[in-house]
């Protein structure tokens, strides 16, 4: 299910589940999507034993686009067909406030749900989302720059860095769309849940920089620079040494993502880290604050 502004996820995807067809991908409004399908050797590096049978979103002309690039056979004109006719669903939508009305139906029925970052802008949001769960791994979010190798630390690094006390994170795009993909990878690095015991927000047209100290004595930057360039990185400084962490590879850390949805509805296991959606729900919120 798509589609939400300037989010091209519906393409990439059912892409990286089916295959795609190059010449309609030309089509792709985002012309990174292309790009780097065509470093990867398909079918080899689709998903195996997974496919993206049918496409709803409110444009029943860009849903054919995108059956027509990611191969999707079946274009549905209400989603609730879908309901019987799969075993998933992929909410490919980063427009948070509108992730309950149109997972609900669908967790309700019992069918698994990836619900795409962030899954909500406020903590009483994500819990209101997550109560809606039949079983473990019914659910399955977050941002997939979580898993990407771009952002791990092996333990030599770590020896390397030593104790992490600061992590200075920035994000192009905006807030409430692109900050949780600073923010879940920095509080993983951090291994810090809990609410910070101080926070200062300060919001320049459309950039957003929150500030964030907590009783550790560790503190955070998350920048998100709107309609500025940016890179998507994260800047970590330890006791003994500092590394630069930048996100490069778009392809493998949905590819990896996607994987764990799926392993999640094999195994009936919750694939993602709860208190860690919800740690980042509360940063999203104190960064959303008006005043």
């Amino acid at each position: 299910m798509g589609l939400s502004p300037g989010n091209g996820h519906p393409y990439s995807w059912a892409a990286i589940c089916n295959g795609y067809d190059a010449v309609a991908m030309k089509h792709c409004p985002f012309p990174a999507i292309p790009a780097y399908l065509a470093e990867r050797r398909f079918p080899d590096d689709r998903i195996p034993d997974v496919e993206v049978t049918h496409i709803w979103t409110q444009d029943n002309s860009a849903s054919r686009g995108i059956a027509a690039a990611s191969l999707i056979p079946h274009v549905v004109a209400d989603p609730a067909e879908m309901i019987g006719a799969v075993d998933a669903i992929l909410l490919a939508r980063d427009d948070a406030p509108n992730h309950y009305q149109l997972a609900a139906p669908f967790l309700e029925a019992g069918l698994p749900v990836y619900i795409d970052k962030p899954l909500a802008l406020t903590r009483t949001a994500a819990h209101r989302l997550l109560d809606l769960e039949k079983y473990p791994g019914q659910i399955f979010t977050g941002t997939p720059l979580t898993y990407c190798a771009e952002f791990q630390l092996d333990q030599r690094r770590r020896e390397q860095i030593g104790e992490i006390g600061h992590i200075s994170a920035v994000t192009p795009k905006y807030w409430g769309t692109y900050a949780v993909h600073v923010i879940e990878p920095a509080l993983a690095l951090l291994g810090t849940f809990e609410a910070p015991v101080q926070h200062k927000l300060a919001v320049a047209g459309s950039r957003h920089m929150l500030s964030v100290a907590w009783a550790s004595g560790q503190s955070a930057q998350f920048l998100a620079t709107g309609s500025l360039a940016a890179p998507l990185a994260l800047h970590v400084f330890g006791a003994r040494g500092h590394a630069v962490l930048e996100f490069r590879d778009s392809f493998s850390a949905f590819k990896t993502a996607i994987m764990r949805f799926l392993e999640g509805i094999r195994s009936r296991r919750r694939m993602f880290d709860r208190d860690l959606c919800l740690a980042g729900a509360r940063l999203i919120e104190l960064g959303n604050a008006k005043d």
